[in-house]
């Protein structure tokens, strides 16, 4: 049998795999459209078949449950089907012995009903018996009569006189000796005709019976379809994996298991909350005195699961009853009170704690999928909608071709923060991105928030500056925004007494001089004297005026590191003016601290020091002795 295995392995032919070519998106939208033209025109199968998946994947960890319990897998999903319906005919029987309750006492809630129309008629009166109800429905019938009239106003055709007679003539062909006694001129007979179509007891059964059976075989066929996955899920998942990705199977594997986990943990936590908002409204309903408060109850519970309008749907017939069974107005207005806050409590308490990242979905993606499938397929697409749209949002995160999805429907956030701060930098709208970065700084460090989101930002101006996609305003932008934030997140303090000063000074735009902006505020918030020095303020004509007294350390701050050159012969301009007392550190932001151009740096340049970090910057002017708390240490040959 072993050598059987292997030959058979030897003549099997080794799939190789090449990677897919790009799809335009041309193709991607035919491709959609085609979908969504089968989901709609083949929706009477394709129902029944979506209903089955979702009760498989509520019943499966049953199943292999009782499988793992050595019940066997026919045992297994014949127990949990039979169960199933001891459920559903243990609920339908509950409900139906409350319907028929409640139908038995509507007749005395017929006196409340006039009470209250009464009420209300009064209420509206406002001069005698005329109210402003029956005010407005006269005015509204005046003016359909007015409306009537006006389409009928044009003058029935007359009968053609002969030529001479006089207008009020009598024709020649009627009467002369008609007075008001004569006779009534004969009118045609009217013809009958008898309807003798059959009306037999199978076309009456057709009439009553036929509005009832599409959902029956709906339901039949969605049992069917549910009692045959649960046989075979296994072999439906292989051909699943052979369909959609047998050349990876990895990947597949994962992207299956993925939606597995996210539809039926969404599952699970929907029957919580459902049970969680029934459960309170029908103590609460009977704690008002509300008739049947276990009918209503599991109403809620069990409408819950449509979104949107299932609530609507399950605190409609509990508050009418209580306009119908209190004579007063209190019992209305209790319910709606409970009902309102006991929603409030799921959708901002309940439904946040236990769904988490479950569906993976955004807000506006739930309402939009609800809109769509409800477009599709009707109520059954509303009740599909959320499931439906997390699998979709797992074939977009595990196929390349369909990442827009996950981008339009996940929850996942499509921007990092330092993009977002860009963008909003780049809009003129700072107060976003201080928002972003206050937000930041409630849990990490000033140090950690600037090496991990603010130089983020000023490195992906400096990207657009060198790939020419960022103008001159731009950047003026960003830097002028970048300095507000800056601003607003400084906390005022003076510098301590006797602080060393150091000079940041931006190497060659106003994005280098953001940068040394950055670092001064760091700088400052440790009780150091840090002023920001422009470009324009260390060329050759211009830095005279800068003095060169009163300096402690120079840090010249550069997001362009391919830009050693001019930073070379910008250190040794500041070198020339400053003399060999005041150390400079060289600071190249978007460099890698391993990188060639570090080392380069140290060795071709005049900077007694090179970081490419603010925590790294901040170490270098520490090992300096630049605190607040002591004086600088000597240069050296001064000592």
């Amino acid at each position: 049998m072993a050598e059987d295995t292997a030959r058979r392995l030897q003549a099997r032919p080794i799939a190789v795999t090449k990677a897919a070519p790009p799809v335009s998106i041309q193709t991607i939208l035919l491709i959609i459209t085609l979908i969504v033209v089968t989901l709609y025109l083949a929706a009477d199968i394709l129902m029944p078949i979506a209903l089955a998946v979702l009760l498989s994947f509520v019943l499966t960890p049953i199943v292999s449950r009782l499988q793992r319990w050595r019940l066997g897998r026919i045992p297994s999903v014949l127990a949990v089907v039979v169960l199933l319906f001891v459920a559903v005919i243990g609920f339908g029987a509950v409900v139906g012995s409350q319907l028929g309750d409640l139908a038995d006492n509507l007749p005395t809630y017929q006196r409340n009903i006039h009470t209250k129309i009464e009420a209300l008629r009064t209420a509206t009166a406002s001069t005698g018996d005329r109210g402003a109800l029956k005010q407005a429905t006269d005015a509204f019938r005046d003016l359909q009569q007015e409306l009537e009239r006006a389409a009928g106003a044009e003058p029935p055709a007359s009968a053609p006189t002969s030529a001479g007679a006089a207008p009020g003539a009598t024709p020649s062909n009627a009467p002369r000796n008609a007075g008001p006694n004569a006779p009534a001129p004969r009118r045609e007979p009217v013809p009958v005709r008898l309807d003798q179509s059959d009306s037999g007891v199978f076309d009456l059964m057709g009439r009553v019976l036929g509005p009832a059976m599409t959902p029956i075989a709906m339901a039949g066929m969605v049992l069917v379809f549910t009692i045959f996955m649960l046989l075979q899920r296994e072999d439906l998942r292989d051909r699943m994996i052979r369909l959609v990705g047998s050349g990876d199977l990895s990947r597949t594997t994962e992207a299956m298991n993925d939606a597995g986990q996210r539809v039926s943990r969404y599952l699970l936590m929907q029957v919580v909350v459902n049970v969680t908002y029934g459960f309170p409204i029908g103590v609460g309903l009977w704690l008002l005195g509300v008739p049947n408060p276990l009918l209503w109850g599991m109403l809620a519970t069990v409408l819950r699961f449509i979104p949107f309008l299932g609530p609507v749907i399950a605190s409609a017939f509990p508050i009418l009853l209580s306009f119908a069974v209190d004579s007063g107005w209190t019992l209305p207005l209790l319910c709606i009170a409970l009902f309102v806050a006991v929603e409030l409590f799921s959708n901002n308490v309940v439904e946040p704690w236990l769904y988490g990242s479950a569906t993976g979905l955004s807000s506006l993606a739930i309402i939009v999928a609800a809109v769509v499938w409800t477009t599709l397929w009707g109520p059954v697409g509303l009740l599909l909608a959320t499931p439906l749209t997390v699998c979709l949002v797992v074939l977009g995160r595990h196929v390349p071709q369909l990442h827009f999805l996950e981008v339009m429907l996940g929850d996942r956030p499509v921007l990092p923060d330092e993009a977002k701060i860009y963008q909003r930098l780049l809009a003129r709208d700072p107060v976003e991105a201080t928002e972003i970065a206050e937000e930041r700084l409630g849990r990490s460090s000033p140090v950690e928030v600037a090496d991990g989101l603010l130089l983020p930002v000023l490195s992906l101006a400096e990207q657009d500056r060198q790939r020419g996609t960022l103008n001159p305003d731009g950047r003026q932008a960003v830097a002028e925004g970048m300095a507000g934030l800056l601003d607003e997140l400084a906390e005022t303090a003076a510098p301590a007494e006797g602080a060393p000063r150091i000079l940041c000074v931006g190497a060659r735009n106003n994005l280098d001089e953001a940068a040394a902006g950055l670092l001064a505020y760091l700088l400052t918030g440790r009780g150091l004297r840090a002023d920001v020095i422009p470009c324009e303020k260390v060329t050759i004509r211009a830095i005279a005026s800068l003095g060169t007294g009163g300096v402690d350390a120079i840090v010249l701050s550069s997001l362009n590191p391919s830009a050693l050159g001019h930073a070379r012969r910008l250190l040794r301009r500041l070198r020339l003016h400053f003399g060999p007392h005041v150390p400079i550190l060289l600071c190249l932001w978007s460099a890698h601290p391993e990188a060639e151009v570090p080392q380069r740096a140290s060795a071709e340049t005049d900077a007694n020091l090179v970081a490419t970090g603010m925590a790294g910057a901040l170490e270098q002017l520490e090992e300096l002795g630049l605190t607040a708390s002591g004086p600088a240490l000597p240069a050296p040959g001064e000592a």
